[in-house]
């Protein structure tokens, strides 16, 4: 089985830690990074299977990177998952048109995230 890979973007240190714990006691491969403009070199020099993006970031928000990610034809299969503090129903739909696969509102269900990691990661290694 591979071992599937996971960025995690957040600029604060412990939604980031507490994601990539969560994560990582799954046997995923976590990277981390703080901000969109890392996000985008992380991607570029070790591609993910999988990047968990959040919104609120100092420079480049979650939003213009997701949209680059999701524009370039060299990563727009990369699938996204925006994950934020942001939890108005018009946030979930810019979210969802600047290219997330999906979007969830911190504090996050820690379940619900494993499961629909696993269902987008089971689709994209299909």
């Amino acid at each position: 089985m591979t071992r599937h890979s996971i960025l995690v973007v957040d600029d604060s240190p412990t939604d980031r830690h507490f994601l990539s714990e969560l994560l990582l006691s799954q046997g995923y491969h976590v990277t981390a990074v703080d901000n969109g403009e890392a996000a985008l070199a992380a991607i570029k020099s070790n591609p993910p299977h999988l990047v968990i993006m959040d919104v609120v970031m100092p420079g480049q928000n979650g939003f213009q990177a997701t949209r680059e990610i999701t524009r370039d034809p060299a990563t727009r299969s990369l699938p996204v998952i925006i994950c934020t503090s942001k939890n108005q129903e018009t946030d979930r739909i810019w979210g969802i048109r600047q290219g997330a696969r999906d979007f969830m509102v911190k504090p996050v269900d820690q379940a619900l995230l494993l499961q629909k990691i696993a269902t987008i990661l089971s689709n994209v290694s299909a």
